[in-house]
């Protein structure tokens, strides 16, 4: 047992260096032998942790996913239910895609264009990580209205659909073009929907 907590803390380091290799060139990019190659360790040593390319893969979202709660949702839930803690969740999105916490920007934007319709566990893996993020903006714009601070009629999901596209398209046009602007575009467009879906008056 006293191998286990360094054992752990190892595949731990594989799996960050392997989310940001995969934020650049996709999850396919990734194998036993290019990681062994980045972290000087022997092939045999890394297919002991992972077994097959596949799993490998699995547990790359899986870490992935656990940065970006850090880095996105938990800052977002410091902040009460309603309005703000929406804009708050859409300027930590923001930050974290500008940061390049992962060097190709948001993990997540990255893999799902190259997943998104190539069926098999890998893909309903991004599928259950993206369902998930757009079911949370949803419920807490959803408890902005409820709070009185949305018109009530917005529509939810609709609304998170549109920021959600904000959010993507800073973070892809900042990436092509090496250009930090567009974070501030971003930005200026999410605050201007939220103002025209406030309550009337």
């Amino acid at each position: 047992m006293a191998g286990r907590p360094r054992d752990d803390r190892a595949r731990q380091a594989i799996l960050r260096r392997a989310a940001d290799i995969a934020s650049q060139d996709g999850l396919e990019g990734l194998s036993i032998g290019r990681l062994a190659a980045d972290l000087g360790v022997s092939k045999s040593g890394l297919f002991g942790y992972f077994g097959s390319k596949e799993e490998l893969q699995l547990a790359t979202i899986r870490t992935a996913a656990a940065v970006y709660l850090d880095e996105v949702v938990r800052p977002a839930l410091t902040v009460q239910p309603g309005l703000e803690r929406v804009r708050r969740l859409c300027d930590s999105w923001l930050v974290y895609s500008q940061r390049r916490v992962f060097p190709g920007g948001c993990f997540f934007f990255s893999v799902t264009a190259e997943f998104d319709a190539r069926p098999g566990r890998v893909r309903d893996a991004v599928a259950a990580a993206s369902l998930e993020w757009r079911g949370l903006v949803a419920r807490t714009i959803e408890d902005a209205r409820q709070l009185g601070e949305l018109a009530g009629d917005t529509d939810a999901d609709q609304l998170a659909f549109e920021l959600i596209a904000f959010l993507e398209t800073a973070n892809a046009t900042s990436l092509l073009h090496d250009d930090a602007g567009p974070y501030e575009r971003g930005r200026t467009a999410i605050r201007t929907r939220l103002t025209a879906a406030g309550p009337p008056g």
